[in-house]
């Protein structure tokens, strides 16, 4: 079975050598030292709290390449939470539940894609996302795909076979209108012409 590569960074030494004696004892895992920093499979961030020192630290093993990254806090409140799915956290462990079993399970989790949060974790962070929506997005007609409503309801009549004409028709805009729309979504997202946008959107879910 292949061992899944593993660096351990923390924001004090103690925590971070207690961590790596940890899942040393693991035949799961293959701990790197600092010196393979940047090939590692999973990294694993170990602060107690998510302030400026520990967005720092996960910002920068993000930037290393493209490893999951995994957090173990010992305080994480509704704004710690959303700042650290910014920074990229797939998987988030308390320290008072960081046994190995768990933390190689996350790690697991988090390696194949599939993150790991607790329960009201979750719950919490759900409810801070419904929020951003209605709050800040929705008033500027967005969404989290990065699409204006009239631009998803643009590329569904596209998806649907409507012509430029027909859409402007249908939804009360100038045929010019509908063209720039289809502009600036395939400038946007770097795509080639309407149909890659729609297909993108059908692969993406967002219509």
């Amino acid at each position: 079975m292949e061992r899944i590569s593993v660096l351990v960074r923390a924001t004090d030494p103690i925590s971070q050598a207690g961590v790596i004696a940890q899942l040393r004892t693991t035949p799961d895992v293959l701990v790197l030292g600092e010196e393979s920093s940047g090939t590692q499979q999973v990294s694993l961030i170990v602060v107690d709290e998510v302030d400026d020192e520990a967005l720092r630290l996960m910002r920068s093993v993000g930037h290393q390449g493209a490893a999951r990254t995994v957090l173990v806090a010992t305080r994480i409140d509704d704004a710690a939470l959303v700042r650290a799915v910014e920074a990229g956290v797939v998987g988030i462990v308390r320290r008072s539940e960081a046994t190995t079993h768990h933390l190689v399970s996350v790690i697991g989790a988090s390696y194949r894609g599939d993150g790991a949060v607790p329960p009201d974790l979750l719950g919490r962070l759900l409810v801070q996302v419904g929020r951003l929506q209605r709050q800040v997005l929705a008033p500027r007609g967005l969404t989290f795909a990065g699409l204006a409503q009239r631009e998803i309801d643009v590329l569904r009549l596209v998806a649907d076979g409507y012509d430029t004409a027909e859409i402007a028709d249908r939804l009360a805009y100038s045929e010019r209108t509908v063209k720039n729309v289809l502009h600036d979504i395939t400038s946007r997202m770097q795509l080639r012409n309407r149909s890659q946008a729609v297909a993108y959107a059908i692969r993406e879910g967002l219509i």
